[in-house]
């Protein structure tokens, strides 16, 4: 039996706990665990590195005989931890789990706020771009925090980020939590949290909107979930003159972009910004491109509107976009005659798919042919709709909406991400 003690935030060992501890042969654990731990003058210790050594050493030791192997990990080992790669590798039932409380819980409980409606993200061993961009979308989100993805670094991003209007966010960053003697609990900017040195001491930094930690509905999923219906109205967005992507466009564009939790979008000529609200919703990082000064008031707007955080980015495609870093989606609702130049520049830098929403027919073999020169996969479809109009004497008839051109290219294999992530939020 492999025996796995939670421990590090604060909470000493129970009797159960502390006698496993001292029948074991082998402890792991990382050196912090291992030093405060009273381990048996017998029982061989190894110091947490890299994971398959110390998967290999348990190995070996169950294949000795009687072997009694402790692991010691922080806070709550199922949760982001280390119980996932000892199951995949020994099996479940050969694990004896001993939770203890979690850094993500510890954390909010310092600062006295609930945490069911967190989101958590790790950044230990991962891509930081995920944990940014949950940071830029979510009002209460959790990193785990590893090398080379603390909170510096979380900082910087964000930082860039605040210049373009994002919603404001306070870093909270939890130290050593647990030890009574080196616990510290800061609140910063993300400037001031890029300034600093933190080493590898930092646990979990809480990122936050204020303004919206503490929400008033009541939560029955802690899980974030998708918007309750989506291809909203028109006349549920702020716009000029109907100039506003219809919601019949936006149903089928919003199913070709697939916006998600983690990712970024770029919505291109945004004008009312109702397709980056809508993806906003659900649950991506968008910045929103409007060169017209009212645009990006009205993008504002209906973000507020909406509840959620849109970054307008007040420029024109293309020359704007070297500032931005590279979207997982775009979507390209504007562009006039510069149209397949924007969207070859947008083909370069989006990471898994381009949607293009346009009127004029003389342009759909140039936009095809762009998608198609950045080695994207493409489709398209001409959306002709009509709806449901009344007529005097209670009747209906039909009303015909201008035709749309749709088309995507879908990247088909993945591709570097040196030259993807070329610029960044400025």
């Amino acid at each position: 039996m492999i025996t796995v003690i939670g421990t590090g935030t604060g909470a000493p060992l129970s009797v159960r706990d502390s006698q496993a501890l001292a029948d074991a042969t082998l402890v792991v654990g990382g050196r912090r665990h291992l030093t405060a731990a009273d381990i048996p003058a017998g029982a061989e210790q190894l110091a947490m590195g890299p994971l398959a050594p110390a998967l290999d050493a348990i190995e070996k030791q169950r294949a000795g005989g009687e072997a009694r192997v402790v692991v010691l990990a922080s806070g709550d080992p199922g949760f982001f931890g280390i119980v996932r790669a000892l199951a995949e590798r020994f099996g479940a039932d050969a694990l004896d789990v001993r939770p203890g409380a979690g850094s993500v819980s510890v954390a909010f409980a310092r600062i006295g706020l609930p945490w069911d409606d967190a989101v958590v993200v790790s950044a230990h061993g991962r891509d930081l771009r995920t944990a940014v961009n949950v940071c830029r979308a979510h009002a209460k989100t959790a990193v785990l925090t590893g090398p080379g993805a603390g909170p510096a670094e979380l900082g910087a991003e964000l930082a860039r980020g605040s210049a373009q209007g994002s919603g404001r966010r306070t870093l909270v960053v939890a130290t050593a939590l647990g030890d009574p003697a080196h616990e510290r609990i800061e609140r910063l900017t993300p400037a001031q949290a890029a300034a600093r040195e933190w080493g590898d001491a930092a646990n979990v930094v809480l990122c936050l909107d204020e303004s919206r930690v503490l929400s008033p509905v009541q939560r029955t999923l802690s899980v974030p979930g998708g918007p309750d219906r989506w291809a909203l109205d028109e006349g549920e967005f702020e716009h000029r003159d109907s100039m506003i992507t219809k919601f019949e466009v936006r149903a089928l564009a919003l199913a070709r972009l697939g916006p998600r939790t983690g990712d970024f979008v770029w919505d291109i000529g945004a004008g009312s910004g109702s397709v980056a609200v809508e993806c906003a919703r659900f649950g991506a990082a968008v910045a929103a491109v409007e060169k017209t000064a009212d645009g990006v008031e009205r993008i504002r707007a209906n973000a507020a509107a909406h509840g959620v955080d849109v970054w307008p980015v007040h420029g024109e495609a293309p020359a704007v976009l070297s500032r931005l870093a590279a979207p997982d989606a775009v979507f390209i609702g504007g562009g006039g005659a510069e149209l397949p130049t924007i969207v070859t520049a947008c083909a370069r830098r989006a990471r898994r798919t381009v949607v293009v929403a346009l009127a004029a027919v003389d342009r759909v073999p140039a936009v095809r042919g762009a998608l198609a020169a950045a080695g994207f996969a493409t489709e398209g479809v001409l959306l002709h709709s009509s709806r449901l109009a009344p007529l005097p004497g209670d009747v209906t008839r039909l009303a015909a909406a201008n035709p749309v051109f749709l088309l995507w290219g879908d990247r088909p294999t993945a591709v570097s991400d040196v030259v993807l992530n070329e610029g960044a939020i400025q």
